[in-house]
């Protein structure tokens, strides 16, 4: 008898064991979080997932390659009068040229220093009330103009931090009477200029006072002929006078509503409301002209209304969004 009430207990201390370990949790190691100096972009990005879309998708086309219609890091987006989206195909030398439906019409443009020729690439394109095409060439350290087959016309700029010199240009702006407006990043400026490339004006330097800049992108012009800048490191937006004059700002670093980590690409509806490419959390921010939150939309991923790094943006005269989806080589196109 002994015996057996000895096995009954050593059964029971077994099976006692073995629950314990089966609902144990999870060591302290093995959950905890690293801190980070910069914001969880993919709890972020898994939270943003469940938003519901607040922009209507309608297309989009683009896959990777160097073929036409394919992309290797589009950065640039604009849209001509009648329509056809330009698209600055960065590491692929060449400015490409669709319908708005992203029917392939035509291209331009080689690796190489002559004239319509780019070297790394070019990262922003805009279109004056012409029909003309502007280019920044970032790695040539210029801005090129052409028509709307691609045919070469002028150019100018150099390397240098003078009137008319660049540094890493990347966004690009033409406003009503067609004066073109280059954010000159790594000079933290951004340059007026007449159609045909002479010097107007600047504003701007190193910091993060108000009209200073740190890493400027993007630049978009309002039908009040007001210059809206994201100043890319310093995470916000700036609004200028088109001779400079400072206006105001909005934005800091974070996940928030009003909150940027790295903005990039910046485009204005007819209703004068702002659109901002919030770069690394994968989404579109709609914001009314003096930068109070209205909605926003997308998550990091490759879904439709998903992005991976969005750059460029753009309206078209229907008030149509597209959207450069640099990391998932496409054009989205959406209607806000």
């Amino acid at each position: 008898m002994k015996k057996v009430v000895i096995l009954l207990f050593i059964l029971f201390v077994i099976l006692m064991m073995f629950g314990c370990q089966k609902n144990s949790p999870a060591s302290p190691a093995a959950t905890a979080t690293p801190i980070s100096a910069t914001p969880n972009l993919t709890a972020t990005a898994q939270t943003q997932q469940t938003a519901t879309m607040t922009a209507i998708y309608i297309t989009k086309w683009g896959s990777p390659g160097s073929g036409s219609g394919q992309f290797n890091s589009p950065e640039g987006v604009a849209v001509d009068s009648s329509g056809n989206v330009y698209v600055a195909d960065l590491q692929n030398n060449r400015i490409q040229k669709f319908s708005s439906t992203g029917t392939y019409i035509i291209q331009w443009g080689i690796f190489g220093t002559g004239n319509g020729q780019f070297n790394y690439g070019p990262a922003g394109v805009a279109v004056d009330s012409s029909g003309n095409v502007y280019v920044t060439d970032t790695g040539n350290y210029r801005i090129q103009k052409f028509n709307s087959t691609g045919t070469y016309i002028t150019q100018w700029g150099n390397t240098g931090t003078g009137n008319g010199q660049f540094n890493n240009p990347y966004g690009i702006a033409v406003d009503g009477s067609g004066n073109v407006f280059v954010v000159d990043s790594s000079n933290f400026r951004i340059q007026k200029f007449s159609s045909i490339g002479t010097y107007i004006t600047q504003w701007g330097s190193s910091g993060n006072g108000n009209g200073q800049f740190s890493n400027p992108y993007g630049v978009a012009i309002d039908s009040n002929n007001n210059v809206y800048v994201t100043d890319w490191s310093n995470s916000r937006i700036q609004k200028f006078s088109n001779i400079g004059t400072y206006i105001t700002q909005w934005g800091s670093l974070g996940s928030g509503n009003n909150q940027f980590y790295t903005p990039a690409g910046v485009a204005i509806d007819s209703s004068g409301n702002v659109y901002v490419a919030d770069n690394a959390y994968g989404r579109i921010k709609k914001f009314s002209s003096i930068g109070t939150y209205i909605t926003q939309w997308g998550s990091s991923g490759t879904g439709n209304g998903q992005f991976n790094g969005p750059y460029g943006l753009t309206f078209d005269g229907s008030g149509n969004l597209y959207v450069a989806d640099a990391g998932n080589y496409r054009i989205q196109k959406f209607h806000p």
